[in-house]
C-alpha cells in the first residue's frame, strides 16, 4: 500500500526534497567581516535581536524533531558566531539524540574553539568548518575588521581536531582586490595537512556589503591560479545537493573545493532550509522574506500543526536565485548573511 503523502519527504515546486536544516542560533558576532557585517552598518550602535526573542533551545529541539520527520538528516548550527551563545553544548547534545539526524556540524570562525572543543565533541558534536580568508596577518585582520591575527584560527583547529571534531573543513571566501593573492598561499599551508579547503565566490547576500559583480573572482579564476602551481583533477560528489566542486591534488596531498555560487548556481539540487535565531524559516540563502515558526511554537501550536506549515512552506517553495540573479534581484532587500546563518 503506497506510503501517505503526508508522511513522504516534501518537495517543492521543481521537485526538491528537503535534506539538510542550517540554524542560527545568535545573530552577534565577535568578527566584522567586509563581506558579512561591515562594521559601517554593525557597529555600536547596531541593535542586535534581544534575548527574549532568540529561540530557545527547546524550541529549536522541537522545531529539528518535526523537521527530521520530514526528511532532514543534516543539520548545521551558525551564526553570526555560535560560540558566543552560551551553553551551546546543551543544544548540541539535545540535538545528538533526535533520531534520523545522521550529520551534526558548526561552522565558526575558529577562535572560541579552545576553550569549548572537548565541551562539544562530549555532546555529540560531529565535525567543524572553519572560516579563514587568508594566512598572513596584514589581509586576514584586513578582512576580519577586528584585529585577530591567523594564529588564534589555527589554534582553533588545532584545537577542534584535538577534541575529535575533524577532518576540518576551511572555507575562504575570496573578494577582488582583497585576498585573491592569498588563495595559492592558503592552498600551500594547508596541502597534505588533512584539512580540506574550500573557496568561496563572494555573493550577494544579504543588503549591506556593497556587492558588486566586479568584486567576484569566479571559480574559473581560482581554478586556473591553482592548476598553475599543483595538478588538479575533479572528484565526484558525496552526497546529493553538495554545494561545492570538489578536486583533487594529482600527488595525493588531498582536496580542495570551489563553490561557486555566482558563476556556477546549483540551484537546481538545492536542499537546504534555513533557521534564524529569531525562529524564521527561509527556503533560500538570498531570501528576502521568512515564514514565522515562532509564532506558531509560542501560541502553541500542537506537533501535527507545526509539520503541517512546514511542509507547506516547502512544498510552495521556488526559488532559484542565483539562476535568475540581476540588477533588479541584486538591489531587493535581502536578509543578512549574520542572521540567516551562511
Amino acid at each position: 500500500m503506497p506510503e501517505p503523502l503526508a508522511m513522504l519527504p516534501p518537495r517543492d515546486t521543481l521537485g526538491r526534497p528537503l535534506h539538510d536544516l542550517r540554524i542560527s542560533v545568535t545573530d552577534r558576532c565577535n568578527f566584522r567581516c567586509v563581506y558579512c557585517m561591515p562594521r559601517a552598518v554593525f557597529g555600536p550602535d547596531h541593535a542586535f535581536l534581544p534575548t527574549a526573542d532568540l529561540l530557545t533551545f527547546d524550541e529549536i529541539a522541537r522545531l529539528v524533531r518535526t523537521f527530521a520527520r520530514m526528511g532532514v538528516e543534516k543539520v548545521r548550527l551558525a551564526g553570526g558566531e555560535p560560540l558566543v551563545r552560551r551553553e551551546l553544548p546543551v543544544l548540541v547534545a539535545a540535538l545528538a539524540a533526535i533520531p534520523g539526524i545522521r550529520d551534526l556540524t558548526l561552522t565558526t570562525n575558529g577562535v572560541l574553539l579552545p576553550a569549548q572543543a572537548e565541551a562539544l565533541k562530549a555532546a555529540g558534536l560531529q565535525r567543524v568548518t572553519i572560516s579563514l580568508d587568508a594566512d598572513d596577518d596584514e589581509t586576514f585582520m584586513r578582512l576580519n575588521d577586528a584585529r585577530v591575527p591567523v594564529e588564534r584560527v589555527l589554534a582553533g583547529m588545532e584545537a577542534a581536531e584535538a577534541a575529535g571534531l575533524g577532518p576540518i573543513k576551511l572555507n575562504m571566501v575570496v573578494k577582488r582586490g582583497w585576498n585573491e593573492h592569498a588563495i595559492l598561499p592558503m592552498a600551500r599551508r594547508f596541502r597534505g595537512t588533512g584539512r580540506i579547503l574550500r573557496f568561496i565566490e563572494y555573493m550577494d547576500v544579504g543588503h549591506s556589503n556593497g556587492w558588486r559583480l566586479d568584486d567576484v573572482v569566479t571559480a574559473d579564476e581560482i581554478l586556473r591560479l591553482i592548476s598553475s602551481e599543483f595538478a588538479v583533477e575533479p572528484m565526484e560528489p558525496t552526497a546529493q545537493g553538495e554545494v561545492a566542486e570538489r578536486y583533487r591534488y594529482l600527488d595525493g596531498a588531498g582536496e580542495i573545493g570551489i563553490i561557486a555560487s555566482v558563476s556556477r548556481p546549483f540551484c537546481g539540487s538545492c536542499n537546504r532550509a534555513r533557521l534564524s535565531a529569531d525562529g524564521q524559516l527561509y527556503t533560500c540563502l538570498f531570501a528576502t522574506t521568512g515564514h514565522d515558526l515562532r509564532g506558531l511554537l509560542r501560541r502553541g501550536a500542537s506537533d501535527e500543526e507545526l509539520e503541517s506549515d512546514l511542509r507547506r512552506a516547502w512544498n510552495g517553495r521556488d526559488d532559484r536565485y542565483s539562476e535568475i540573479r540581476s540588477a533588479e534581484t541584486v538591489d531587493l532587500p535581502k536578509v543578512e548573511m549574520s542572521y540567516i546563518g551562511g
